[in-house]
């Protein structure tokens, strides 16, 4: 539990984001400059860049950072936002999933869907339903294999019925399934798919009703993130270079 503590704590800075109310991506990608900057940024940017897409993302994340604050940052989070638009909208058209416009800490605009659990799997079971694969199939198609320039990293949580170490077990193998059912059938081509972790039981992430009681229902989820790729981001800075 110990070591789940601490991935939960991580995952806490990379992947626990924060929505601006109604405001589109394209506008909060403009604010990246007041969201953070210089050498904090980096460091940040690079932590969250690393969780995601390993040497690579760090050094996606910390070329974030330190273009935060600039003018050039602004621009370059303007037309990632844009694009996390565009995704959004398309991935809005999918049943059974919640789509969130969300930023991460260096404030760049990225996209959280979440699919309920009982609509992906059987309880107990990690094998995907047959309507679970026709929604995937046009994520798939809709999303990720007309926006290749987006990482993808894949979450899976459970409730806190059961043991600790079934729910862990069940949560990755959960996010394993989605992950290799969208890279298998659906050829969303694997290098896109920076991660697939399970988190359990973690109380971090568990969903709470009103009165402070688990939402059970709605614990059990796996959320897919799309984020900005080294691509993306080299792309858009050219363009706000210009």
């Amino acid at each position: 539990m110990k070591s789940l503590k601490i991935w939960a704590s991580v995952m806490s800075v990379a992947l626990v984001l924060a929505s601006c109310g109604g405001m589109s991506n394209t506008a909060k990608g403009s604010l990246i400059g007041t969201a953070a900057g210089g050498a904090a940024g980096t460091g940040v940017g690079a932590l969250i860049g690393h969780l995601v897409g390993g040497s690579s993302g760090a050094k996606k994340g910390a070329i974030i950072g330190a273009a935060a604050g600039a003018a050039v940052g602004v621009t370059t989070g303007a037309l990632i936002g844009h694009k996390m638009d565009k995704a959004a909208a398309a991935a809005k058209a999918l049943e059974n999933a919640k789509v969130e416009s969300i930023e991460d800490s260096n404030g760049l605009p990225g996209v959280k869907v979440t699919f309920d659990n009982g609509i992906l799997f059987t309880v107990g079971k990690s094998d995907l339903k047959a309507a679970a694969k026709t929604t995937l199939k046009q994520f798939a198609n809709d999303v990720l294999n007309t926006n290749t320039d987006i990482d993808v990293a894949i979450c899976g949580f459970a409730s806190s019925d059961g043991s600790e170490d079934t729910n862990l077990k069940i949560s990755q193998n959960r996010a394993d399934a989605v992950k290799n059912y969208l890279t298998g059938t659906c050829k969303v081509a694997g290098k896109q798919v920076k991660s697939s972790t399970g988190y359990g039981e973690n109380p971090e992430f568990l969903v709470k009703k009103a009165d402070g009681s688990e939402d059970v229902e709605a614990s059990r989820r796996v959320e897919v993130y799309l984020l900005a790729s080294d691509e993306m981001i080299k792309e858009a800075e050219a363009q706000a270079k210009k």
